[in-house]
């Protein structure tokens, strides 16, 4: 028997070798798509490791033999790019030693990233190579990098100086835990949240190619049936026929998962390029570990062979079971009940977010996964209900043909755009919650507006360290001030009234109105005022966390000669907004105080934000691009698996005098009423799960996405009717009166 099935699925004629494709592409894509996603989050696992040292002296519990070494970390920006800095100086011989470089820095020394050495060469030493005193002495290995693309420099020191700066540490060795398992730990990622964001996408991805391969195993299924019906009228056993056709569907999935891999290997270096974490990938980190081709390689022919037996149950009844057709009974109301369900618990997640983790991760996949499955649930009932619309209101027969066929058997026609609908409705919930985000969070602000002319040096102080803050001015460059582009330097002081652990309307700094009158970006003081309640970065806070100009400050009851005497909280340099003029003005700041929070704008700070959002938007774009062509094919090999199927009732319509025109017609309103009635629901449904999402989760209200979602929609939906317009001219070939003889 085994034989037998081979010889069906590799010499039984052209539908067959057909049939064969399909379905090898299908588990092709399938397959290269799933390994890509299990690479993903191994390559989300590999980089938090190389991350891991960046959050050296982070746990206080580490314990470590070697001599200590003084360790300070600090964070950095370069053209709007972030930038780590880490400070090192050894006190004896065995001082631990980061991954990727053969030993520590010394004073005058210091090793950059791959990245960053390129940027140096390019850049003008006043703007980025000055901040690193001394000289270049190497570039820091694979080993102790995140990411290709990742700028880092480990800068030697002394520890009589290194010692004596703000925030410094005292470190016996190297940190080696995964950042998303250490409590304390301030750099890399949640590999837990992406995990779950991966898992999110490979399973958006995974339900239409779900529909697709059901669809391609299904092509020519009467057909088959009808063979395997045969077959049993001349002795077969149930076993045997289950066999063959298990055999047929393996055959095909093997050669699938084959070519699956080609697929993933292909994919790879593009994925690669995909930031959806804080850098890129390496190459060599997207890998596959012996358990995930395991359950790849096994899982998925598993599941092929199961396929095959539950699409051969009507032929395991009878051998009469094929030829013994009654119409299928009409899908009941009920099947709304669960997409119900599903918008029912988004619902009620509103006002009633669950206050861990956790617990929002399994309400809000709970309610969106009950509402994709509600929803192909629901299909069938939405297909019957627009096909008896159709036919009510019929006035051409083509119209009265397709309505009926389509409200006798709606399975069939919404399995055709079962795989779309899915599609359309991940797109829309993608596009809205990432839409909306951005609306209210990620509006780029106006290039010459002071949150990206205004680089801001804090001295914020942590609870109890105010005498750590400077009090002269004297450090600031005396060159900064008439350097080209630089508009003015000005100063705050620390708010005496000021309590960081009581909630009032007090402002942390000070600022003298003769100052602030001359920088009108920055805001001015009330009629009177000598002294100005600010905020350490001139800007004021608006909802949503949108930066805006603030017009008039409050005024202080603080004198001039008194603002002198208090403690420095910031230098704010206004800038012409260029972006040497920034970096020229960040290198003298850095320069002047060494050991502090490195200065930047507060278009950088938002920046880091929007990065994030973008790097979320190239994930639904991926979600987008790969599962509407995947839905597209599937509704091909449907429509097409469809006509084959019924060559004999059209062609027994052609002999009755029946157009051909009138055919074309009929089919094209079988497919195209599903796919518009599903379009439109898919889209709202989505709309609306973004909305219940954002009001649970941010309490944001859905913001329509912008013309480029429409533009893709629009195009998926004119390319799926395209597909269905090309299956047409099938009909005159397979319509004629030689079909019925065959037949």
């Amino acid at each position: 028997m085994i034989r037998l099935g081979l010889r069906l699925a590799l010499a039984g004629g052209r539908e067959a070798m057909v049939r064969l494709t399909i379905i090898v592409v299908a588990v092709a894509i399938g397959t290269g798509l799933l390994l890509s996603t299990l690479a993903g989050l191994n390559a989300v696992q590999t980089q938090n490791e190389r991350f891991a040292w960046l959050n050296t002296g982070a746990r206080t519990d580490a314990v470590g033999t070697a001599d200590p070494a003084w360790w300070l970390l600090r964070g950095d920006y370069f053209h709007g790019d972030r930038m780590a800095r880490v400070e090192v100086a050894a006190t004896g011989p065995r001082s631990p030693v980061p991954p990727g470089i053969p030993r520590l820095p010394g004073p005058g020394e210091f090793y950059v990233s791959p990245a960053l050495a390129r940027e140096i060469r390019a850049t003008p030493a006043d703007q980025l190579a000055d901040r690193f005193p001394g000289r270049q002495i190497g570039t820091i290995a694979e080993a102790g990098l995140p990411g290709p693309d990742f700028m880092i420099a480990v800068v030697g020191d002394t520890p009589q100086h290194l010692s004596r700066q703000p925030h410094v540490m005292r470190v016996t060795r190297i940190e080696s835990i995964d950042p998303s398992s250490c409590s304390g730990c301030r750099v890399g990622t949640d590999a837990d949240g992406m995990a779950l964001l991966l898992s999110v996408v490979a399973a958006a991805l995974i339900f239409p190619l779900l529909m697709f391969i059901g669809t391609a195993t299904r092509l020519s299924a009467a057909r088959r049936e009808q063979r395997f019906a045969a077959m049993r009228l001349i002795g077969a056993t149930p076993p045997q026929i289950s066999l063959i056709a298990t055999v047929e569907a393996t055959l095909a999935t093997l050669i699938g998962l084959l070519a699956g891999f080609g697929v993933f290997f292909a994919l790879r270096p593009a994925m690669a390029t995909i930031t959806f974490t804080e850098t890129a990938f390496f190459t060599g980190d997207l890998s596959l570990n012996l358990r995930d081709v395991l359950a790849v390689t096994i899982g998925i022919p598993v599941a092929a062979a199961v396929a095959a037996r539950v699409a051969l149950r009507r032929v395991q009844i009878s051998p009469l079971g094929v030829t013994r057709r009654v119409t299928p009974k009409p899908p009941r109301i009920w099947r709304l009940i669960p997409v119900a369900l599903g918008v029912a618990e988004l619902a009620y997640l509103v006002g009633r977010r669950p206050p861990t983790t956790d617990g929002q991760v399994v309400a809000y996949l709970s309610g969106i996964f009950t509402v994709m499955i509600g929803m192909v649930v629901a299909g069938p009932w939405l297909t019957m209900a627009g096909a008896r619309l159709l036919a009510g209101r019929a006035r051409r027969p083509a119209a009265l043909i397709a309505g009926r066929r389509l409200a006798d058997n709606p399975q069939a026609g919404f399995r055709a755009v079962s795989g779309l609908m899915l599609a359309l409705f991940v797109t829309a919930v993608a596009s809205g919650i990432i839409s909306t985000i951005v609306d209210n969070r990620g509006t780029p602000v106006d290039r010459g507006s002071a949150a990206n002319v205004a680089l801001v040096q804090s001295f914020w102080p942590n609870m109890g360290q105010k005498a750590s803050l400077p009090t002269d001015p004297a450090a600031i460059p005396p060159t900064l001030r008439s350097a080209p582009g630089v508009r003015g330097v000005l100063v705050t002081r620390l708010n005496p009234q000021f309590r960081p652990d009581i909630l009032s309307d007090t402002l942390p700094g000070l600022v003298a109105c003769s100052e602030l009158a001359s920088h009108p970006l920055l805001g001015r003081c009330p009629p009177g005022a000598q002294v100005a309640e600010v905020n350490p970065d001139l800007q004021g806070q608006h909802d949503g966390g949108t930066i805006g100009p603030v017009t008039t400050w409050r005024a202080a009851a603080v004198t001039p000669a008194g603002l002198a005497a208090l403690p420095m909280l910031s230098v704010v340099v206004q800038t012409d907004g260029r972006a040497a003029t920034i970096e020229r003005s960040r290198t003298a700041l850095e320069n002047a105080y060494p050991g502090r929070d490195l200065p930047a704008t507060n278009g950088e700070h938002d920046g880091d934000f929007g990065k994030q959002l973008v790097q979320w938007q190239q994930l639904a774009n991926v979600v987008i691009l790969t599962s509407l062509p995947i839905a597209g094919c599937s509704l091909a090999v449907s429509v097409a698996g469809g006509l084959t199927d019924r060559k004999r009732p059209f062609s027994m319509l052609r002999l009755t005098g029946a157009r051909l025109a009138t055919l074309r017609q009929v089919v094209a309103l079988e497919s195209a009423v599903p796919l518009l009635l599903v379009a439109a629901l898919a889209t709202g449904v989505g709309f609306l799960t973004a909305h219940l999402f954002l009001r649970a989760q941010l309490d944001y209200s859905l913001h329509s996405p912008g013309l480029s979602y429409y533009l893709v929609v629009f195009a998926g939906l004119a390319a799926s009717l395209g597909i269905i317009a090309s299956t047409l001219p099938l009909l005159r070939r397979i319509t004629g009166p030689e079909t019925v003889r065959n037949e």
